[in-house]
């Protein structure tokens, strides 16, 4: 895992879709998060069934719900030793909890950023972004073994493309408009969580660092492709309290 530092950031974008603004201050508490995208064996190891279409060791797990990826955080604390942080019945995240989780928006788009303010968080924008992602212009209409593309400025490996990113929150379009400035955990509620960092399939706008999608935790009503879906984890470094626990979508 890689320490992200704390600090302050501007989240959204002026210049992007209507959900990305306004763009707003926001403070993050630090936290280790995942170096990649959880791979297959990975996640195999902790899990009954891999779900992916894509097959490989090496590849990040997808066609895994939000539920499913929960679910490999709470396996991940227990084989650990950690304070579990999901409750499998109600969803609800303990964000106090010692435990690995899923990131909320806030926290993966300061990491994907990693001080940057650009829309994407490399110099040159998309011009580089062959570089740093596979997307639908490089990838051959499959997802890639982690970590072949260059890091963030924190050592972050395919923040975007190759899979869009479970987040924790719900998804609200107009959620930045109430947003809290310390550590945002999301609405209270809402039928889909948030999905960050484009894939695969995605254009080059969609891999951009402000870009934000809802999905259905269960791919009931999918927009977007579930083998394009995956996720990675994170830990709090110290203990932060939680704004709210987050119930699971209706």
């Amino acid at each position: 895992m890689v320490e992200v530092p704390g600090g302050a950031f501007e989240m959204g974008s002026r210049s992007g879709r209507p959900d990305e603004a306004p763009k707003h201050r926001v403070s993050i508490s630090p936290l280790l998060m995942d170096r990649y995208e959880v791979t297959q064996a990975e996640y195999a190891r902790l899990a009954v069934v891999n779900p992916s279409h894509f097959k490989g060791p090496t590849m990040p797990v997808e066609q895994a719900s939000w539920a499913d990826a929960a679910r490999y955080c709470n396996a991940r604390s227990r084989e650990e030793g950690l304070n579990l942080c999901y409750n499998e019945e109600t969803a609800e995240c303990n964000f106090a909890a010692d435990g690995y989780r899923l990131p909320t928006e806030a926290e993966w788009e300061y990491a994907c950023r990693a001080g940057t303010t650009g829309d994407y968080p490399f110099d040159g924008e998309a011009q580089r972004l062959d570089q740093h992602a596979w997307f639908a212009e490089n990838a051959g209409k499959k997802t890639q073994p982690v970590g072949q593309k260059r890091p963030n400025a924190w050592g972050l490996y395919d923040m975007l493309g190759n899979v869009a990113e479970w987040c924790n929150d719900v998804y609200e379009a107009d959620y930045y408009r109430q947003s809290p400035e310390e550590d945002p955990v999301g609405p209270a509620d809402g039928e889909c969580y948030l999905l960050r960092g484009g894939a695969w399939n995605s254009s080059a706008d969609g891999c951009r660092s402000a870009y934000r999608l809802g999905e259905s935790p269960g791919f009931q009503d999918a927009c977007f492709a579930r083998n394009a879906i995956g996720f990675r984890c994170v830990r709090r470094v110290r203990s932060v309290e939680p704004n709210r626990a987050v119930p699971a979508p209706k």
